[in-house]
């Protein structure tokens, strides 16, 4: 399943690549935040369900992606992570899962706020 997950991942983002995007700033600053989700590909399980395993690799990314939250919610919420099968609303609670102690605690997030 995971590897399933994986190869929906580099398929999305293969087909991303081809896409023109604005030179703008956005919430991810120049990067567009369905090209910044492949970084999450460690938390793709862990996107999908509360009850999986949150990797340290998957701590680390968010960890470092969590110092923009503007961003981290745009990638969380982006088409790139619906199309691979993570859920927005278990999404946003791995930063809590990974017990990132300086995560954007009640940032909101879509319809959602980080726990």
């Amino acid at each position: 399943m995971k590897y399933i997950c994986l190869v929906g991942f580099i398929l999305v983002v293969a087909g991303l690549a081809g896409i023109e995007r604005a030179d703008g700033a956005g919430a991810c600053g120049k990067a567009n935040p369905d090209m910044e989700a492949w970084k999450l590909a460690p938390c793709a399980s862990a996107a999908q369900s509360e009850d999986a395993d949150v990797s340290s690799n998957c701590c680390s990314v968010v960890k470092k992606m969590g110092r923009n939250p503007s961003c981290l919610c745009a990638v969380m919420l982006s088409n790139t992570a619906k199309t691979v099968g993570a859920k927005p609303g278990i999404a946003v609670t791995i930063p809590k899962r990974c017990a990132i102690a300086d995560r954007p605690i009640g940032y909101k997030c879509g319809d959602y706020t980080l726990p």
